[in-house]
């Protein structure tokens, strides 16, 4: 069977949506994710897919990082690695819908610290879809800007005190997503700014503002001008009445006119004429024939807070045709506010409303647990709650009131509610009221035997009565008895014969699947003995339920089955007569004439398409960068000079020999100079030859030596000026001498200022 119901998504998705559904039903779906792999994934997409808390994200991590692995919410020892993040991101991918509160003790905030600071991707649960958020602090609502991802569509925030920083977080909401359901709940008022700020978020199907300054005229006109808006939450608490009218100040409604407001009057005396306008519309309002344009015209369910006079001065305001109303008021309501509301609500939306809700207020509900648990406190006596002013109901389902201190009904109210409500389902009553000292529920078992004979829809009852014998006129009725009557709630109820409770029970509501009390000792207003008798009830009444099942179905087949039989002569002579007789027959014909006029409807259909500005800096990056070109100058001087010596050569020719072979050493190189003119003929004398040449020394060689030196020895002196000044000269200079007519060999060395050259 499951490899079938597998085969069919839709199918397979609600069977585990029912089970889940159930007491134990996330226990069932783990077990059955465990069974086989065939159902493996989509049971775990059913168990991830909804998550009350962090806990179950945190508890994937390895163990080896967390401070106790029996206790992940506590925190973790070191940030996680790439590695660690594995299980986590593949189990992300499933979740839905998370809620985070910062004061539960089961996480702490260090752990979503740490998450939110070494997540290896953007969005840890890329498809997330709904978000609720209960902080205390800015910084943890700043971390939930880490979860808004594309695809989220509704996001529930309850902020507990007041956040300076509130204006910039709705911008970057309204930046990263596009919502279908808002919701914000805080003491502190909102934003001046906050109609601009969400301005951009025109898709809203569900909008709740539980917060100072909700009824302001621009979050009005902006709650008006949604086009898709279906459901609304307002809080109208310690709100006046003028305050209450404000929030549909600057609503325009569409199609508002009155009578007669086009005028002949050319405009020249128009000063001089009152203005008869808004005198035509007073009256027309008193007397109701002023029709106006809609406001939110698409609301289908409504959720107001506060006292009942304020509740019903906010629903003349509203022409919808509502199908949910809910109701939070304080409790006890004045009796005339109540009857006004109960007025307003059956005039203005009796042909749409299918669920009707009223609860209580916290304010109420902690006032009266105050007074229940205080010892000295005196039983003060439950009120009251009349339902007589409900008149006309018929399309009503479900009415569920819920309030803790007027929780008094009577087996009259009964029949108004089932006069009222034919059509319904599931009626809810008080069932968590109880009665102590000698108060006792009005309600009777008998009362019921209303509701089972004229609610033939009725398969969900919850109340507390005082189950009594029933009489013998609705124990011999089949008219009261239900075939819808499936599931009985009945709290804190008195019963003093369970036996005769039993048959009676039986004879209402043969079919009954669910009986159910309140047995828990430690519940306030236990009485044992009551818990005792019912839990007799719930035992006999299976017996019999299928004792009078079997007896009717018994009676029906013999009637069934049994054909009516009845005596009778019958004259079959044949008579013939015949007359003549003549008829004049003319049709009757009628005019009837209908006029069908189409109703329009305009409506505007904006397709906006989505758009992304992006910007690239594509500006050049330049670097500035110095670079000293300055030349280097060196000055140096070099100073050359040659160096002389004097050695006698032997120049004496051998006899023998007619060429004469003259070796000179490398000194003598370096400082002979040598001309045409000082080549000495062979043919002289050795003595002449020496004369010859140290005469050209002393009167050629040395007269031209001495103007050197000097002028060398200037170019000295002006160098070791330039040295004691401002800036080193590093030039370098070179003296060559030529003497012409002579090749001369010298080594050039550099020269010492501070000492004199020295000839040799």
């Amino acid at each position: 069977m499951f490899p079938t119901l597998l085969r069919d998504r839709d199918v397979a998705r609600k069977l585990m949506d029912t089970i889940i559904d159930s007491p134990t039903g996330r226990r069932s779906m783990s077990r059955l994710a465990r069974t086989c792999k065939a159902m493996c994934e989509p049971a775990l997409d059913v168990l991830w897919r909804e998550l009350d808390s962090l806990l179950p994200l945190v508890s994937l991590f390895p163990n080896n990082i967390m401070k106790r692995a029996r206790r992940p919410g506590i925190g973790l020892a070191k940030a996680p690695n790439a590695e660690d993040w594995d299980r986590v991101l593949v189990y992300g991918e499933r979740v839905r819908r998370i809620a985070y509160i910062e004061s539960s003790p089961s996480v702490s905030p260090s752990v979503l610290a740490i998450i939110v600071e070494n997540r290896p991707v953007p969005y840890i649960l890329p498809h997330l879809q709904t978000l609720i958020w209960r902080v205390d602090t800015a910084a943890g609502l700043e971390r939930s800007t880490f979860f808004l991802n594309p695809e989220l569509q509704s996001l529930i925030l309850e902020v507990g005190t007041r956040v300076p920083q509130l204006s910039a977080y709705l911008v970057n909401v309204c930046s990263h997503t596009q919502l279908t359901a808002f919701s914000f709940t805080s003491p502190t008022s909102l934003p001046d700014t906050f109609t601009d700020l969400m301005r951009s978020q025109n898709t809203l199907e569900k909008l709740a503002l539980v917060a100072p300054g909700a009824l302001s005229p621009q979050v009005g006109q902006w709650a008006a001008s949604l086009p898709a808006l279906h459901t609304l939450e307002l809080d109208l608490t310690g709100r006046s009445v003028v305050a209450v009218e404000g929030f549909f100040d600057d609503i325009v409604p569409s199609g508002a006119s009155t009578p007669s407001d086009a005028s002949s009057d050319s405009g020249v005396f128009s000063g001089d004429e009152i203005d008869f306008t808004e005198i035509k519309k007073s009256s027309l309002r008193l007397t109701g024939d002023l029709h106006s344009g809609g406001v939110l015209t698409d609301l289908r369910s409504l959720q107001l807070t506060g006292e009942v006079a304020n509740i019903a001065v906010f629903l003349k305001h509203i022409t919808s045709e509502l199908t949910t109303l809910e109701l939070v008021i304080e409790d006890p309501p004045d009796i005339t506010d109540w009857q006004d509301l109960s007025a307003l609500i059956c005039e203005r939306f009796s042909r749409a409303l299918v669920s009707l809700r009223i609860s209580a207020t916290g304010a109420s509900r902690f006032s009266e647990l105050v007074r229940s648990t205080s010892r000295g406190a005196v039983d003060q006596t439950s009120r009251h709650l009349p339902l007589q002013y409900l008149s006309s109901l018929p399309a009503l389902v479900r009415l569920d009131i819920d309030l803790p201190e007027s929780s008094v009904f009577h087996n009259e109210d009964l029949g108004y509610i089932a006069k009222a409500c034919p059509n319904i389902e599931i009626l809810r009553l008080c069932p968590m009221a109880r009665f102590s000292g000698s108060w006792g529920p009005s309600l009777t078992l008998e009362g019921v035997s209303t509701l089972t004979q004229n609610c033939r829809r009725l398969q969900t009852l919850a109340l507390v009565l005082d189950a009594r014998a029933g009489s013998t006129e609705t124990l011999s009725s089949l008219e009261v008895s239900s075939r819808s009557l499936l599931r009985l709630h009945l709290g804190h109820s008195v019963v003093n014969d369970p036996l005769h409770s039993t048959i009676l029970l039986s004879h209402l509501a043969p079919h009954l699947e669910s009986l159910k009390w309140f047995h828990e000792k430690n519940r306030p207003g236990y009485v044992e003995a009551n818990s005792q008798g019912w839990q007799k009830v719930s035992d006999w009444l299976p017996h019999l339920q299928g004792m009078r099942l079997m007896e009717r179905s018994k009676t029906i087949e013999l009637e069934a089955r049994k054909p009516a039989m009845k005596d009778q002569i019958v004259d079959a002579t044949i008579k013939k007569t015949y007359v003549n007789k003549f008829a004049h027959v003319r049709p009757k014909t009628g005019e009837q004439g209908i006029q069908s006029t189409p109703t329009l409807v305009d409506r505007m259909t904006e397709a906006k398409p989505d758009l992304l500005s992006a910007f690239v800096d594509a500006t050049p990056k330049c670097v500035d960068t110095e670079v000293d070109a300055t030349p280097q100058i060196t000055h140096q001087s070099v100073g050359v000079e040659p160096m002389m010596a004097d050695a006698e050569v032997d120049a004496t020719p051998p006899p023998e020999t007619k060429s004469m072979e003259t070796s000179f050493d490398e000194t003598e190189n370096l400082f002979r100079v040598y001309d045409n003119f000082h080549v000495i003929p062979s043919a002289l004398p050795a003595v002449l030859t020496g004369l010859l040449a140290l005469a050209c020394r002393i009167f050629l060689t040395y007269p031209l030596s001495i103007p050197k030196h000097m002028l060398d020895k200037s170019l000295s002196m002006l160098h070791a000026e330039k040295a004691n000044g401002d800036e080193p000269s590093h030039e370098k200079h070179e003296l060559q001498v030529s003497v012409s007519h002579s090749t001369v060999s010298t080594t050039t060395e550099p020269s010492n200022h501070a000492n004199p050259p020295v000839c040799l």
